[in-house]
């Protein structure tokens, strides 16, 4: 029988772990690359270009019909009052309302909806007959029934319904844009843009370099590819017709399923499913800036780990459950699984990142121990040098692509901080996988689903100050 000592068993146990990490980071690596090939192509055909639109022309442009705009609201005091007060200001056409949903047990949210905007007709306050906080879909579901109510007592349909939260400051030529858009399609998602956070250099401004990625690269090959698109809950519209159609693949009259942490996510692509057509929009003002929808994430590194697990518990934990990986007795593309199993890769990005921080605190170890002449550090084979390099040179590309993007957005400062915020965002990641399996664990043991959302603090919008008014009520 083979016998090793404990040094050897503890350089064998980092031999495993390299070849572990190495392959996974590996693949990681090359399935990124896949995308940024599909982007760089896209590019150079002219196909991921950005339009230039004419934003003084699209602010006041009549709606081609009424647009409901959604926005649940749970404990935001503090923000969602500018988020309403700017959005009416930013949206001046008649045709439009707002339903702000709030909780009964909420009466801080409730007096700062009814304080936003004074006198103006097209804001609806929409409290819940139930305590809060529930989830979001279900808040949601409140929201479509007093939309349902309005048409019926008025007798005219809205043509579309617009997602946004209680935080977020909408672009003046948002609500045109997904207007024109939603004459030929079904979903229309525009970015979402971060704003980075003097206060919160390394955690709260990580978000800017996640989103200039996802809604600069990776959603623009999605909707290239014509797979289905992901709703990022904010900025986003969908027809009146699919959300009815939605409503009834359910057996029911709300379109949302309220068990769900994550119903934007599963919003776009349950359209998808039942054949509607999704579109993804990137365009720029005339200055160049991006037609998005800005806010300040979460700060600190609680929330920001808390938003994270909802969103990793929701989209891969609860995705592979609820939504699987094609719709029921369809043929699905290449193109659609792969963006799936993009989708569904958190928990194993979080523990091969796991793996990657004990590997660098092992080898740190056994340098040091080597050193004082306590045993011989790992050789590395041929085959691990190669793996080792094709990581650094993947790692490199990575960073590259990284610093590109949030540059475009942001700035060359932003985009070297995005490449310094590495380590962080890894962190981040970790905690936040972790806490997700648990979560999820914790519901299969038969855990009740809340909301458990973070709360908003400050709003891009906050020079406007708020003024007090009187707004009808649903019943």
């Amino acid at each position: 029988m083979l016998e090793l000592s404990t040094w050897q068993l503890l350089v064998l146990f980092q031999h495993e772990l390299l070849l572990f990490a190495g392959i996974f980071f590996l693949l990681g690596a090359l399935d990124d690359f896949g995308v940024d090939l599909c982007w760089l192509w896209l590019r150079l055909t002219g196909r991921a270009k950005a339009e230039t639109v004419d934003s003084e022309s699209l602010a006041s442009e009549p709606l081609e019909g009424p647009a409901a705009i959604f926005i649940p609201a749970w404990q935001e005091s503090e923000v969602v009052g500018y988020t309403i007060a700017h959005a009416l200001r930013a949206w001046p056409q008649a045709d439009l309302l707002i339903y702000v949903g709030c909780y009964r047990n909420d009466p801080e949210t409730i007096q700062a909806v009814m304080a936003a905007a004074p006198g103006d007709p097209r804001l609806r306050l929409v409290i819940h007959d139930r305590a809060g906080p529930s989830t979001k879909a279900d808040c949601l579901n409140r929201l479509y029934g007093a939309l349902c109510a309005d048409e019926a007592r008025s007798g005219k349909m809205a043509r579309m319904v617009v997602f946004h939260d209680g935080e977020d400051m909408v672009d003046p030529a948002a609500l045109c844009l997904l207007d024109r858009a939603v004459a030929t399609s079904d979903f229309v998602q525009l970015p979402v843009l971060p704003l980075p956070q003097p206060n919160s250099r390394w955690i709260g401004s990580h978000y800017c370099e996640e989103f200039a990625e996802a809604h600069g690269k990776g959603l623009v090959v999605r909707d290239a590819l014509g797979a289905a698109l992901p709703a990022a809950g904010v900025g986003c519209a969908v027809s009146r017709a699919a959300l009815a159609r939605l409503a009834a693949s359910r057996g029911a009259e709300d379109p949302f399923e309220t068990e769900s942490l994550t119903e934007d996510y599963e919003l776009g692509l349950r359209i998808a499913d039942q054949g509607g057509r999704c579109r993804f929009i990137r365009a720029r003002h005339a200055n160049g800036e991006l037609v998005a929808t800005r806010a300040y994430f979460p700060a600190r590194l609680d929330h920001v780990v808390r938003q994270k697990t909802r969103w990793i518990h929701g989209i891969a934990f609860q995705g592979w459950d609820r939504l699987g990986w094609s719709p029921p007795g369809e043929a699905t593309s290449l193109a659609e699984k792969w963006m799936r199993m993009r989708d569904r890769r958190g928990p194993l990005t979080a523990l091969v990142l796991f793996v990657g921080y004990l590997l660098l605190a092992i080898a740190a170890l056994v340098w040091v121990a080597a050193a004082l002449g306590f045993g011989q550090s790992i050789e590395l084979t041929p085959a691990l040098k190669i793996l080792l390099a094709a990581n650094f040179a993947a790692f490199l590309w990575r960073g590259a692509m990284r610093f590109a993007f949030t540059t475009r957005e942001y700035g060359a400062v932003e985009g070297l901080r995005a490449v310094l915020r590495f380590p962080i965002t890894n962190i981040i990641a970790i905690m936040a996988g972790r806490r997700a399996f648990m979560a999820y664990v914790g519901t299969l043991a038969g855990q009740a689903i809340s909301w458990d959302k973070t709360q908003h603090f400050d709003h891009p919008a906050r020079g406007v100050p708020a003024k007090t008014q009187r707004v009808r009520s649903a019943t």
